[in-house]
């Protein structure tokens, strides 16, 4: 009796404690229903339930508002709601009413996919959390200049913003968060105008951001600027690339579909030393002249796709292996047909480290 009592309360919450940090949330909660002594253990560790993982799951609201009423949940610092469904501005609104105090430490919000939530529901949720950190709203066609107002309003310490998709919002969005939150380190405003019908968003939102945000690491400007019927010409110039130079901190910079992009801006991106991640596919107005300014710039780069440049040739690949046959892991140069050494062995035999050879499918 003594050894099963000395198992129940030293054995079973030390192993619990081990076992739980290993466990999905839904696992966590299924534990809490074995017994009484797990209940306790269990709830005895607030660092077990400060995640709320709602991802793709049906009545998502009501179960958000249900699970906040829980004392458990009462510091909860992540809340993921990427693709969840049945997730709309009346749930926000009930959060703030009935268990706003629960948000006070959140700093990890995923509204991904949710689109359902308009600008009212961007006030309502971001009026509750003004330790937010990471604010991400993928594809979302709802949210205007309104929504992003109230964001950098009400949470002031945001490092980590996704915009990719939200396809209302322009310039003026772009300037709120240049001039609210300097210290971004990192920026996804991918297809941010791509299937509208007038451009939204110019140059002079991507320049502030640039001007005013120096700590970015990570920049997401993929399909930002796409000529197609819509469009009477791309929405960005060069003349913006060439401002990203101002970022030293830069190590992930994704300028898929840069069609304005040439080569004079590439080597002003060249500055930007700290790059391990660089994607120009269909960068159609790159040759070897802006590929060999990166090569002898970014010596720590891992990853390049240079996928569908017709303008690179075996000269580039020569001098990259110059400088980066050390570092790159990653390179696609498939549809670069004047590259004529592209088969996996003779890029190896440049590239050493080489262990993936294509970035799109």
């Amino acid at each position: 009796m003594a050894a099963e009592t000395i198992w129940n309360k030293e054995t079973v919450p030390k192993v619990m404690k081990i076992v739980s940090t290993k466990l999905q949330q839904r696992d966590l909660i299924t534990l809490l229903l074995v017994n009484p002594s797990i209940h306790h253990t269990l709830l005895s560790h607030p660092s077990l339930w400060l995640v709320l993982d709602f991802h793709e799951m049906s009545n998502a609201g009501d179960r958000l508002v249900s699970a906040l009423s829980l004392p458990r949940y009462r510091n909860v610092k992540h809340i993921n709601l990427e693709f969840a469904q049945d997730i709309e501005d009346k749930q926000l609104e009930n959060v703030k009413s009935k268990c706003g105090d629960s948000l006070l430490d959140l700093e990890i919000l995923n509204l991904n996919g949710c689109q359902r939530i308009s600008d009212k529901g961007i006030e309502v949720v971001t009026d509750t959390c003004p330790k937010l950190k990471v604010f991400s709203i993928y594809w979302n066609v709802r949210v205007t200049d309104v929504g992003i107002t109230h964001l950098v309003k009400n949470c002031r310490f945001v490092v980590d913003l996704n915009l990719s998709g939200c396809k209302n919002i322009t310039d003026k969005s772009l300037h709120l968060v240049a001039d609210n939150y300097q210290e971004l380190e990192s920026l996804n405003i991918t297809r941010l105008d791509i299937f509208s019908q007038c451009i939204k968003m110019t140059d002079s939102g991507l320049q502030r951001i640039l001007l005013n945000c120096s700590s970015l690491q990570t920049l997401n400007l993929y399909a930002l600027s796409t000529q197609s019927a819509s469009f009477l010409s791309c929405s960005l110039t060069d003349e913006a690339y060439k401002m990203i130079s101002r970022l030293p901190h830069l190590r992930f910079l994704d300028l898929c579909g840069a069609q304005n992009l040439t080569d004079d801006g590439l080597s002003c991106i060249a500055m930007c030393k700290n790059l391990v991640s660089l994607n120009l596919t269909w960068c159609v107005q790159v040759s070897d002249v802006g590929v060999i300014a990166i090569a002898q710039g970014c010596r720590s780069l891992e990853l390049l796709s240079l996928f569908g440049i017709l303008g690179v040739s075996d000269r580039c690949l020569e001098v990259l292996s110059s400088f980066c046959s050390n570092t790159l892991t990653t390179l696609d140069v498939n549809g670069c047909i004047n590259i004529k050494n592209r088969s996996r062995d003779q890029l190896l035999k440049l590239f050493p480290n080489l262990m993936c050879f294509k970035v799109h499918s």
